[in-house]
């Protein structure tokens, strides 16, 4: 049946058909948030309409899920990347997602993960050596542990808990096999 006929406007059919193939190949290459879907289709000159009516489409047949997507993104990226939950909650308000579904989003981290990835951050970014025995060099060393944390979300309190820790044990161990 012509689309004339369906009392839609062929040119409209081209529109949602455009649409509907962005949304798809979008989705193909990953999960994404219906803000940036929309993003994308207002980019690419989808009329507003059009694009909401392919996204309530999308999001019917649970194509898009937000509270999804919100999950496993903090999910990924507290995993991969050991970001703190206030670095996660910024990238996803950027990806659209705010309120309830960022927050319970983020309460799949708890304190103590937060903690232990931090600690196993400085771990592995420590220099053994570089804070030994010198002041200024374990100033530095903080500063610079610190600081590293600091772009991933941490804050400063945890921070320098977490480096002063860490560079206590190091001191200490240091000191255990100086003494043997």
């Amino acid at each position: 049946m012509p689309a004339e006929d369906q009392g839609v406007p062929a040119g409209d059919i081209d529109q949602y058909a455009t649409a509907r193939s962005i949304v798809l190949r979008q989705l193909t290459l990953a999960p994404k948030s219906r803000h940036q879907l929309a993003a994308k289709l207002a980019g690419r000159d989808v009329p507003d309409e059009v694009a909401t009516a392919v996204l309530d489409r999308f999001e019917e047949v649970q194509l898009i899920d937000d509270a999804e997507f919100a999950m496993l993104w903090v999910r990924s990226r507290a995993e991969t990347r050991s970001l703190a939950r206030s670095a996660l909650k910024r990238e996803l308000a950027e990806k659209g997602i705010h309120g309830d579904l960022a927050e319970a989003a983020l309460s799949q981290v708890s304190d103590e993960q937060e903690r232990e990835a931090a600690e196993h951050l400085v771990r592995r970014k420590h220099r053994p050596g570089s804070a030994g025995g010198d002041r200024a060099a374990r100033d530095k060393e903080t500063r610079r542990l610190v600081s590293m944390l600091g772009r991933k979300g941490y804050s400063p309190s945890l921070a320098f808990g977490v480096v002063r820790s860490v560079l206590d044990d190091a001191d200490d161990c240091a000191a255990d096999t100086d003494f043997l």
